[in-house]
C-alpha cells in the first residue's frame, strides 16, 4: 500500500476553508498567512489529480469531487483525533481492549444492557467479546487468553465473585412421547427417549452436559441448536429458561413432569486474569457486569 500524499494537516486546512467561507477566513483560525492556505489547497488539488474548489464569484466553493472527498476527510480526521486520544489514555494505563469470555448459558440480556453502559465510558477501549460452552471458558481463562470469564464452574485456582443463578427446564415439545404419557416421569421414562446435549467446547478437560442415564443423544455445538432440535421434536433437554420463553409462554415447549431433576440453577461467577494487572476499564467493565447482573431479568423485557 503506498503511502499517502496528502496530509492530514492539508485535510485540515481544507476543512477550514469551507466551514469559514474562504481563505482569509481560514487563514486567521489557522494562525497562518492566506498565501500559505492558499498554496496548500492548489498543492493538494495538485497531488491528487482533481479539482477540488472552483470560484464562483468571489467564493471557493467544493467541486462534486471535492464534497465527496471533504465528506471522508472528516472521517479521517475524526479517527485520527481518537487515535492520539486512546494513546494518551494508554499513556495512562488505560487499555486498548478487554477480553471477556461468557458462557453461552449466561443471558444475553444483562450481558448487553453492561457492554452499552461501557461505551460512553470506554475512551475507545474495544471489547473482545467470546462465547465458550462449559469448560471452555475455563480453558480460555487459565490459557491467559482472557481478562475476564464468566462461567458457572468452580474454576481451580480461581477466585470467583457470584453473579446470579442460571434457571435450567427440562422440557420437550407439547407432542413429544413423554407428555403423551400424562404422568410424573421417571428415569425409565427418559431412558427410552432421544436427549440433545451440547457439546463442551473445552479441548482438555470437557465435561459431559448431559444426562448420562440416556442411552439415545444427540451433541450439538450450540444452546440455539438445541432449542432448535427440542422445539422441532427431535428429543428433549435442559435448556435455559431466559432463552425459551417465548417457547414455553405459547405452548410449544412444555417443562417435563419429572419425579426430581426438573430444574436445575447453577450459580455463576465472574473470575479476572490473576496473573494480570486489572487496568482501569477492566474494572469499570467488572462493576456494570455485576450491576446488570444484579437486575431480574424481566427487568429487561421489552
Amino acid at each position: 500500500m503506498k503511502a499517502p500524499r496528502v496530509t492530514l494537516d492539508q485535510w485540515r486546512t481544507l476543512q477550514a476553508v469551507i466551514d469559514h467561507g474562504g481563505f482569509a477566513q481560514a487563514a486567521e483560525v489557522l494562525h497562518r498567512s492566506q498565501s500559505s492556505v492558499s498554496y496548500t489547497v492548489a498543492r493538494m488539488q495538485e497531488q491528487l489529480g482533481v479539482p477540488l474548489l472552483r470560484i464562483d464569484g468571489r467564493k471557493a466553493v467544493l467541486t462534486d469531487a471535492g464534497a465527496v472527498l471533504l465528506r471522508r476527510s472528516r472521517q479521517l480526521l475524526t479517527q485520527a483525533g481518537q487515535l492520539e486520544e486512546l494513546a494518551h489514555h494508554m499513556e495512562q494505563g488505560w487499555e486498548a481492549e478487554v477480553r471477556l469470555v461468557v458462557d453461552a448459558a449466561y443471558p444475553n440480556q444483562k450481558l448487553i444492557r453492561a457492554l452499552t453502559a461501557f461505551i460512553p465510558k470506554s475512551r475507545g477501549c474495544r471489547v473482545l467479546l467470546r462465547e465458550e460452552v462449559l469448560s471452555g471458558a475455563e480453558e480460555v481463562l487459565k490459557e491467559g487468553h482472557a481478562d475476564l470469564a464468566v462461567s458457572a464452574l468452580d474454576i481451580t485456582g480461581y477466585l470467583g465473585s457470584e453473579l446470579s443463578t442460571v434457571e435450567f427446564v427440562a422440557v420437550a415439545q407439547a407432542q413429544h412421547p413423554l407428555h403423551q404419557l400424562q404422568r410424573k416421569l421417571s428415569v425409565q421414562d427418559l431412558q427410552t427417549q432421544m436427549q440433545i446435549v451440547v457439546r463442551d467446547s473445552g479441548h482438555r478437560q470437557p465435561r459431559d452436559s448431559g444426562w448420562l442415564g440416556a442411552e439415545q443423544r444427540w451433541t450439538v455445538g450450540s444452546l440455539a441448536t438445541s432449542v432448535a432440535f427440542v422445539r422441532n421434536g427431535l428429543g428433549f433437554a435442559w435448556l435455559p429458561r431466559h432463552m425459551i420463553e417465548r417457547e414455553l409462554a405459547e405452548g410449544v415447549l412444555k417443562p417435563l413432569p419429572l419425579v426430581q431433576g426438573g430444574m436445575r440453577r447453577p450459580l455463576f461467577y465472574l473470575y479476572t486474569n490473576k496473573d494480570k494487572t486489572l487496568g482501569p476499564a477492566t474494572q469499570i467493565l467488572i462493576e456494570l457486569i455485576k450491576t446488570y447482573d444484579a437486575e431480574p431479568l424481566a427487568a429487561f423485557a421489552g
